[in-house]
């Protein structure tokens, strides 16, 4: 395969993914901000949310301060934002129009119409209350894309690049999810197992599609503790960043059979899941869940670039 053939296929999956992410991470923000007991902190949320997406400096640069339609926008319709759900969706089309015969017709027309539909959306005419169902809307559109993908492509290398998309990219909005619960609560640690806490961990459950599936594994309420673990250690959440690492190495080992080589970023992956194999929760929040998390954005930023070098993306 060639290497613009693989990256198209990576990136297709990847900028899908993404648009649902940023979708899942404007949910948090939103529903923090309508909470009860705000006392007038809903900028505080918003701030946390733009700051935990990677987007907070490219926001401030072209906004004072971080108000509801602003964030909006930028998250959602912004075209100067590269990662706006906007720019993901006609990026992952642009990459699918590129490779048309490597993909299914089922797949091109999934995200063929979800970019049609998007595009058509007057920003101004969403309000507020348009907000749930249209994140709603692109979350599903996400899901019904991956749902073509699993069940028509081969299961070749093009397999293996899209699933490499998708994972490097759940497994950073993963982390990015559980860093916006450190950053709203870190000017207000007395706020810390307060009833305005556990309803911001079940927020954060929600927005990673966990919520019934914690009750269902700890039958308890919610704990920091456990939610931690359940979403960075427990293979079995299929949003987990261990989970997520189980299926990049061993995609990364097919790779390695289909092609007979291997490279570095089979070290790199399998150095990750190790150390996430190796971990519990004693020893993350005793060296500091923010510092973890900002370690393993880094190491799974470095994956996804060794990826590209490995397999000649450029």
């Amino acid at each position: 395969m060639l290497g613009r053939t693989a990256s198209s296929l990576y990136w297709i999956c990847r900028y899908v993914e993404r648009a649902e992410n940023m979708a899942r991470l404007f949910d948090v923000g939103h529903r923090m901000s309508l909470g009860p007991g705000q006392d007038g902190r809903h900028r505080e949320h918003w701030d946390s949310t733009l700051q935990a997406a990677a987007m907070a400096e490219a926001f401030h640069r072209r906004h004072e301060r971080a108000q509801p339609p602003q964030v909006r926008d930028f998250m959602l319709f912004d075209e100067a934002n590269p990662s706006s759900v906007r720019n993901c969706l006609l990026a992952a089309r642009s990459n699918a129009r590129a490779v048309r015969t490597a993909i299914t017709t089922e797949m091109w027309e999934s995200i063929n119409g979800t970019w049609l539909e998007f595009a058509a959306i007057r920003p101004s005419r969403v309000t507020y209350n348009d907000l749930p169902a249209l994140l709603e809307w692109i979350k599903r559109n996400a899901a019904q894309f991956r749902g073509a993908m699993l069940n028509t492509i081969l299961r070749d290398d093009g397999y293996a690049f899209c699933q490499l998309g998708t994972f490097n990219e759940r497994a950073d909005n993963t982390a990015r999810i559980l860093d916006v619960k450190y950053y709203v609560l870190l000017p207000r640690s007395d706020l810390v197992g307060s009833e305005l806490d556990n309803d911001q961990w079940s927020m954060i459950l929600r927005a990673a599609s966990a919520h019934r599936s914690y009750r269902h594994v700890y039958r308890d309420r919610y704990r920091p503790w456990n939610i931690a673990d359940f979403l960075i250690l427990r293979e079995e959440m299929p949003r987990s960043l261990a989970h997520c690492y189980a299926w990049m190495t061993r995609t990364l080992a097919d790779l390695e059979s289909f092609y007979g080589a291997r490279y570095g970023c089979h070290d790199i992956g399998d150095s990750i899941y190790e150390r996430l194999s190796r971990s519990d929760m004693d020893a993350i929040f005793q060296s500091g869940l923010h510092e973890f998390l900002t370690e393993f954005i880094a190491a799974n930023n470095a994956l996804g670039q060794a990826i590209a070098e490995s397999y000649n993306f450029y």
